[in-house]
């Protein structure tokens, strides 16, 4: 048996929404482990002036348990 458990979290960038995913993930691998998969739930981003400043995605990280863990 498998299970599986879903953490949300907030990633940022001020190079795109690429970037802020690509960062989350990289940071919460660092103390999560057997994340198995990510799904972006949102997008937004803050404008200064005329240009995008800083991306924001939200995202719904999947990992699975290790059952034989004690």
């Amino acid at each position: 048996m498998e299970i599986e458990k879903h953490l949300f979290i907030t990633g940022n960038s001020q190079v795109s929404w690429k970037d802020a995913i690509v960062k989350a993930v990289a940071e919460a691998s660092k103390t999560i482990d057997y994340l198995s998969s990510v799904k972006i739930i949102e997008q937004r981003a803050t404008i200064d002036g005329n240009k995008i400043s800083e991306y924001f995605v939200d995202l719904d990280l999947s990992f699975t348990l290790d059952l034989n863990r004690k």
